[in-house]
């Protein structure tokens, strides 16, 4: 999730055959056993192999906790969720089997599959690259996860249900690399039940986040630097770093409210949503690694500027606005950017793409059925994006702006009434698209 990322940064500073065994902990939170000690059962699927040889880890919750669920699993529609920048499958368990999507899922009938992208805790693996050593194996982005890990995941999933068609649930950068997927590998988009994009991330312009906005300012600076010194990933798994992070965010310690504040800093101000009980639990599990790379290109997003769009800054300019409205002619409300694969720069795009500005991702090639939740307090993805991201989806069957005004990125996640507000509507629909 984009907003763990920064969140903790303020306080702190394809195929292939898998096995089935018990997941690595991150920093001493075992998924597989939370997930088991709440009485559902639980798998670990890890060194999925993409075609480019990175070993991603899935875990999976084949059906609710009633004993009446313990049918025939492929019977049970599979539903694939994918997590946000810096997160991982965590997010989607940790308010436990009452509030979070995961659980909810499972105990709804369905056969829930938890997605890790490379380079975070549980993905953090390739054939021949070591994380530690090479900078290699840190050159990609969320293009990268959409074009490698979402197919070989897809893949892994209907191999192993003899499924062929998914119900897909991404959370920001999970919804981008879905784009990514679904323009870039068109054929996928048959194997897609249903797409649920929840805080859609795509064209970005207008996010109204600072802290973004800042990335965006230094997004060349940034790969420059981290190629230079060769840090190309972005808050590696420090066991020092999180044990002071649940420090400060426990229950009892008087910063807490720092923690709920740089949250809302970064995803919008929503105290009312923001049980602080979970902060312990949330520093445990957040944030998970991820490239720079990830970040440059968002911030590449948040620069890139149609021509429509830079005419509509220009009218919006002091001094031309005020003869317009002298004359009485309005200037534009909005304007969008592009969503388009990184930027390499003139030759190195004329290398890899054969034109010297970066491709723009052809949206009309996804034909998947889509439905998008929003929200108007979300510092991270504008609403005006959102909505303009609608107008290029083919198959859009559902626009859906969240009926709380103070809903913020966090809350897709860890809201209090996130199931009135939001997951119970998702599951009408995905029910509703079962058959």
């Amino acid at each position: 999730m984009i907003w763990s990322c920064v969140f903790f940064g303020y306080i702190l500073g394809c195929l292939g055959t898998a096995d089935v065994k018990i997941d690595v902990t991150l920093n001493g939170f075992s998924i597989t056993q939370f997930i088991s000690e709440r009485g559902y059962p639980v798998e670990a699927h890890v060194d999925i192999e993409t075609e480019d040889g990175y070993l991603l880890d899935m875990f999976r919750i084949p059906h609710g906790v009633q004993e009446n669920n313990a049918t025939d699993n492929k019977s049970r529609p599979a539903a694939l969720l994918m997590h946000g920048l810096m997160g991982s499958a965590e997010n989607f368990v940790i308010l436990g089997p009452d509030k979070s999507l995961a659980f909810l899922l499972a105990d709804a009938g369905y056969d829930v599959w938890l997605g890790n992208a490379r380079g975070t805790t549980h993905s953090r693996k390739h054939n021949t690259l070591n994380p530690d050593y090479d900078k290699e194996f840190w050159d990609f982005s969320w293009h990268e996860i959409g074009v490698f890990d979402l197919p070989a995941k897809l893949d892994y999933i209907m191999s192993e249900t003899n499924q062929t068609e998914i119900f897909y649930i991404g959370h920001s950068q999970g919804t981008t690399s879905f784009f990514v997927m679904a323009s870039e590998r068109p054929d996928y988009n048959k194997n897609i039940k249903l797409m649920i994009a929840l805080a859609p991330v795509a064209f970005m312009t207008n996010a109204p986040n600072p802290a973004i906005q800042a990335i965006a300012l230094f997004e060349r600076s940034l790969s420059i630097v981290s190629n230079l010194v060769g840090l190309n990933e972005f808050i590696p798994n420090n066991e020092l770093l999180k044990l002071a992070g649940q420090a400060i965010c426990l229950r009892t310690a008087i910063t807490k409210e720092l923690c709920a504040n740089a949250a809302f800093l970064i995803a919008g101000y929503d105290s009312d949503q923001l049980d602080r009980s979970y902060l312990p639990i949330i520093t445990q599990t957040t944030p998970s690694s991820c490239s720079i790379k990830q970040f440059a290109h968002y911030g590449q997003e948040i620069n890139s500027e149609s021509l429509p769009s830079m005419t509509c800054k220009a009218l919006n300019w002091g001094p031309v606005k005020f003869v317009f409205k002298m004359i009485g002619v309005g200037g534009c409300t909005w304007y969008h950017g592009t969503f388009k694969k990184f930027d390499y720069g003139y030759s190195g795009n004329l290398e890899r793409y054969g034109t010297d500005v970066p491709p723009s991702y052809d949206l009309s090639q996804i034909t998947a059925p889509i439905a998008l939740y929003y929200s108007t307090n979300d510092l991270l993805t504008s609403p005006k994006d959102v909505e303009y991201l609608a107008t290029k989806l083919p198959n859009l069957v559902l626009k859906y702006l969240i009926p709380y005004e103070s809903f913020n990125h966090l809350d897709f996640i860890v809201a209090k009434d996130v199931i009135p507000l939001l997951y119970g509507r998702v599951m009408d629909l995905m029910n509703a698209n079962k058959i």
